[in-house]
């Protein structure tokens, strides 16, 4: 497998947010959705940053929707995992689940 082909945490994060809010997947609900199951405070930025290189893989499309006076005369831009995206999230859950299979959780503090 090459190295693009596994998905950083961060971008796993981002593509189990966009799956789970469907139809309202947009850059500030996929922010309050990562902070609200992981209690991580991730900025904006980081969110459109990681959307812009997960389109860039085609894991991911967007639409832009149609302006409305809530967001300031602004388009919302929605997101969506491709078919490519969906199968990189089955490899990466099926990676974690072998590496941690036979494991005995909490891990101890000290292992060695």
């Amino acid at each position: 497998m090459a190295k693009g082909d596994t998905l950083g945490e961060f971008e796993h994060l981002v593509l189990l947010a966009i799956v789970r809010l469907r139809d309202d997947a947009y850059g500030m609900r996929v922010r309050r959705e990562i902070a609200a199951r992981t209690g991580r405070d991730v900025t904006i930025g980081a969110v459109y940053t990681t959307l812009e290189r997960l389109a860039a893989k085609e894991l991911v499309t967007s639409e832009l929707g149609d302006a409305t006076p809530e967001r300031g005369g602004r388009a919302k831009r929605t997101f969506r995992v491709t078919g490519a995206g969906v199968q990189a999230l089955n490899r990466t859950r099926g990676e974690m689940a072998r590496m941690t299979q036979g494991l005995a959780y909490p891990l101890p503090e000290v292992i060695g």
